[in-house]
């Protein structure tokens, strides 16, 4: 059986203990509060959307950041960026930590830039009854604002400062500014503080939740040749050039790995001939060759996924020994770069989509499912998932068409993910 949709009904049973069928007298304030203030929350979405923050415009960055920071030192939080060196080029993290010491600690996690940098034509916030437009409204400002609205709530009803809690809103998430070690390394120690953890980028539709993301890395492979003229291919003086090399170690890759469930390997450019050039930092190249020279190099820049830690080395492991079969008169080396590790589908984190799902129903909104890994990408929430005792992602409200000028929100879902996530917030810390 799938291992991603292996429940069992004791299971689902016994995680529901202590989490009512029914809203308490709080949980409806929390309810009201929120839904009375929609219209103020999508003003700020409003508001934010229109400053452009893409992951290089440091200054756009900062400034939704402060927007956010000012909101939350208004509820009392202790808020403060982490910035690193001039050389990484990006904006940094804003930290919100509130310190009540009751309950579980929890680490909630958004993203202040977008993909869409300054000089892109799809810049402002564009409504349609309830759909709205913008660059980055879905992934993930709408989720950003959620997230402040639910702590709003909280404080709405008096119990928001004797919780234990820490929002983090990352700068780079959309283009990592420098190696994960340099650039999450506060946020992986916040997260071994907490107990629980949650994402707020989209829900990816209202009946269901994610319990998984996987991994992104990346990988180049480097093939050599002799060269020579083409009249010898093939001969034992001069063997079979760098980009039949290359081609036999790309099928190889696709016949013997491709069928296996959550691992996908794309390789996204390729350049090859007599004299290659290649840029990994922008994924440009060039190549110089001729049909009568057999080519002397190659270079394939890919991406690889995985749903485990397990899975990525033991494909790792295959790839390489793919690429050490070589055919004669060929080198080939890969490397690998690993960017955001698996958020893998443990136990715990179905069980705390279970008490979701029990919020869900009791606000009138339907059952959640377990959202397929394979239908989401990286996301922040890897990070610190190794460290917390359970994680869930797709807290925020529901948006579509990520990363093209299509992107857009139902606004009608905001009211409804932001009041589910407060009142689980609220039961997580009773």
């Amino acid at each position: 059986m799938n291992i991603f949709f292996r429940l069992s009904l004791s299971v689902l049973l016994i995680s529901s203990i202590g989490f009512s069928q029914k809203l308490n007298r709080t949980e409806k304030k929390i309810r009201t509060y929120i839904e009375k203030q929609n219209d103020n929350a999508i003003a700020l979405i409003e508001r934010v959307v229109n400053i452009n923050s893409g992951s290089l415009n440091i200054d756009g960055n900062k400034e939704v950041g402060k927007i956010f920071q000012k909101e939350l030192d208004k509820l009392g939080f202790k808020t403060y960026w982490v910035t690193y060196h001039d050389s990484v080029k990006r904006a940094g993290h804003l930290f919100a930590e509130m310190r009540g010491g009751k309950g579980k600690k929890l680490i909630m996690i958004g993203h202040l830039d977008t993909v869409f940098e300054i000089d892109h034509p799809f810049q402002k916030y564009i409504r349609k009854g309830n759909k709205a437009f913008g660059p980055g409204i879905g992934d993930m400002k709408s989720g950003d604002v959620s997230m402040i609205y639910a702590m709003k709530a909280l404080d709405h009803v008096g119990v928001l400062s004797d919780m234990d809690l820490t929002l983090v809103f990352i700068g780079d998430e959309e283009k990592l500014g420098a190696h994960s070690s340099i650039v999450r390394k506060e946020l992986i120690e916040a997260g071994k503080w907490a107990d629980v953890g949650l994402g707020f980028e989209g829900a990816g539709g209202m009946n269901t939740g994610t319990i998984a993301r996987r991994s992104a890395s990346s990988w180049i492979l480097k093939t050599t040749g002799i060269q020579g003229h083409s009249s010898r291919v093939f001969s034992e003086s001069l063997g079979y050039g760098a980009i039949f090399e290359s081609s036999r170690i790309l099928n190889a890759f696709r016949e013997e790995l491709s069928e296996e469930q959550y691992l996908t390997f794309n390789p996204g450019a390729i350049v090859g001939g007599t004299d290659v050039g290649y840029d990994p930092l922008n994924a440009r190249g060039n190549a110089y060759g001729k049909t009568n020279v057999v080519s002397q190099s190659v270079v394939v820049h890919g991406g690889i996924r995985t749903i485990s830690i397990d899975q990525l080395d033991d494909a790792i492991n295959s790839m390489k020994k793919i690429v050490s079969n070589n055919l004669p008169g060929t080198t080939a080396t890969i490397e690998f770069k690993t960017s955001y590790p698996p958020m893998e589908p443990t136990q715990a984190n179905y069980d705390l989509l279970d008490k979701l799902e029990v919020i869900n129903k009791s606000l009138g909104y339907g059952v959640l499912k377990p959202l397929d890994p394979s239908m989401r990408g990286a996301a922040d929430i890897s990070f610190v998932a190794p460290y917390v005792d359970a994680a869930l992602a797709g807290m925020g409200p529901d948006g579509h068409g990520a990363h093209s000028e299509d992107e857009w929100l139902d606004l009608s879902t905001l009211p409804k993910t932001t009041s589910r996530a407060a009142i689980l917030i609220y039961r997580l810390t009773r």
